[in-house]
């Protein structure tokens, strides 16, 4: 008779990771955390008058705004947010920010 191996649990995080790959929605997951790390990307000042929406497939963020004056000191600093946002090696680019007025 041969001894049936053992073999450990996988971990859920190598479990989900798997799964992400092989379904194809791994880079769909990593482009939406830039909504989660919005806030530690552009800092309190802008995080306090902006919330992070979601990211499409061709890489387009939008974020709601307070004002229509922050709206456009950020359309403005648009090319610095992105090369902030799109810093972390690995990471799909962002390549545009769509602001809108919070309603």
């Amino acid at each position: 008779m041969s001894e049936n191996k053992k073999t450990r649990p996988t971990p859920i995080g190598e479990a989900l990771t798997s799964f992400l790959r092989a379904s194809g929605l791994q880079e769909r997951v990593e482009r939406a955390q830039v909504v989660v790390e919005w806030a530690a990307l552009v800092g309190p000042q802008i995080a306090g008058v902006t919330e992070a929406r979601t990211v499409t497939d061709d890489g387009t963020l939008f974020v709601g705004v307070r004002t229509h004056g922050w709206m456009q000191e950020l359309s403005m600093r648009e090319r610095e947010l992105l090369h902030r946002i799109n810093a972390k090696p690995g990471r799909t680019p962002v390549k545009r920010i769509r602001w809108e007025l919070l309603r």
